[in-house]
């Protein structure tokens, strides 16, 4: 036997094992504080593959990022502000209805620190007055629908991100700009929220730039329809020089195919405020020329800066593509929410901030991300503004992916309304106020 083994047998060895151990189990715990975030955002259904599963990616890798302190500045302290963030993440397939159980249960079950999440303008309505109503944080990452803010008053509600207006009257100054001549255009556009303030938008923004133009097809096919073979032949029986579309996800995607195989987009210029998500995905079937946007200065429409080159490249290396519209939008959330929770945290003794402290700490607020600065400057605080970008598309056979040639910028203030009006009024009313 080993004097090892021996010095085991010791007597009254298994009394002090025994001893240590009480003596360990009575010592408060040291585990380190957490900040808990769901995540929900489209992980099956049409909307998932191209936009609902990259939003998702991106927000695990950020939280990696972050968890590790490896962000660049302002965002390199671990964590949120030496919190653990955990995530929970939640499928928003299902229904506006499905939404608002999923959220409560969230809040009640999970319990969140916070929700940041929803592409669905029709589930940003429904679920923003129950959070409201609870009284706990929600941050809306992406849909569209300009009413959250301008029809309702939130203190616990945000949008880090513009609403649709902007996408629109970007559009319209765009062709201007370029001096595209139109003198009929067509629309297609979803029958619900968003599909309906897009095809508004537009309309109204053409009417002011383009007084005399007249507006041929005016096509609303159900979220998700997927055929659209009845829409494409009333689009050709109806001559014009633009058509309009806001289609989205696995919607955008079929209508690109089955019309660019009948040769619609050869007789009539294809106009697209929200397509940047499905250029990879669809490649060279993507119709050349097409004037397009991001919803912001996202993936490809992106400006120079150093976090911007950060998140491109970590994005590519880690998922394998170059970030577009979904990533963007969902690494600015977490990045508003990180500062805004760190800046809670320093006002409350480095302690964790209380629901009311994280929301008086990000209302109001502005911080840079990777599609520019952000600006929480309508909704009274809670409603973000930032500048945009549209320009063309091109197949690049070199580079085997489409390219955007001829980019314009607007800035922020040139797209979105003042924070004393609801977008509708000022673009009924010209613009007043805009600098461009």
């Amino acid at each position: 036997m080993s004097m090892q083994n021996k010095a085991i047998r010791r007597p009254g060895w298994r009394k002090a094992m025994v001893a240590a151990a009480v003596s360990l189990a009575a010592l408060p715990a040291l585990a380190q504080e957490s900040f808990k975030i769901g995540v929900v955002s489209f992980l099956s259904g049409q909307a998932a593959e191209s936009f609902g599963v990259p939003a998702v990616n991106a927000a695990k890798l950020l939280v990696d990022v972050f968890n590790k302190g490896q962000a660049p500045a302002p965002y390199n302290k671990t964590g949120f502000g030496g919190m653990k963030i955990e995530a929970v993440y939640i499928d928003e397939n299902g229904g506006a209805t499905k939404q608002v159980q999923e959220l409560r249960t969230l809040y009640d079950r999970d319990k969140v620190d916070a929700v940041v999440g929803y592409v669905g303008s029709g589930d940003c309505l429904a679920v923003a007055p129950v959070a409201e109503e609870l009284k706990k944080f929600l941050i809306l990452y992406d849909c569209g629908t300009p009413r959250i803010f301008e029809d309702g008053k939130y203190n616990y509600v945000f949008r880090t991100a513009a609403h649709a207006a902007m996408d629109n009257v970007a559009l319209a100054r765009y062709l201007k700009a370029r001096n595209v001549k139109v003198d009929k255009f067509n629309m297609i556009n979803q029958d619900y929220a968003w599909g309906q303030d897009s095809k508004k938008d537009f309309t109204l923004s053409m009417q002011q730039l383009y007084k005399d133009a007249k507006i041929e097809a005016d096509l609303l096919p159900k979220f998700g329809a997927g055929q659209y073979g009845t829409e494409i032949s009333a689009l050709l029986t109806k001559p014009a020089d633009i058509v309009h579309s806001s289609l989205w996800g696995g919607d955008l995607q079929a209508f690109i195919l089955q019309a660019g195989a009948r040769g619609l987009f050869q007789k009539q210029t294809p106009v697209f405020s929200a397509a940047d998500h499905v250029l990879v995905g669809l490649g060279e079937k993507f119709p050349n020329g097409a004037i397009l946007g991001a919803r912001g200065a996202y993936g490809l429409l992106s400006p120079k800066s150093e976090l911007n080159d950060w998140w491109f490249d970590l994005h590519s290396k880690a998922q394998g593509v170059y970030p577009a519209q979904p990533a963007y939008r969902m690494a600015q959330s977490l990045m508003g929410l990180k500062l805004a929770a760190e800046k809670a945290m320093a006002a409350n003794g480095g302690k964790k901030p209380t629901t009311e402290q994280l929301a008086a700490a990000l209302k109001g607020s502005s911080w840079p991300s990777p599609g520019g600065e952000i600006r929480l400057a309508l909704g009274d605080g809670q409603q973000a503004i930032q500048e945009t970008a549209i320009g063309r598309t091109r197949w690049d056979t070199a580079k085997k992916m489409v390219v955007i040639e001829d980019l314009q910028r607007f800035p922020a203030e040139c797209v979105n309304p003042p924070a004393n009006m609801k977008a509708e009024d000022w673009m009924k009313a010209g613009f007043p106020g805009a600098k461009c």
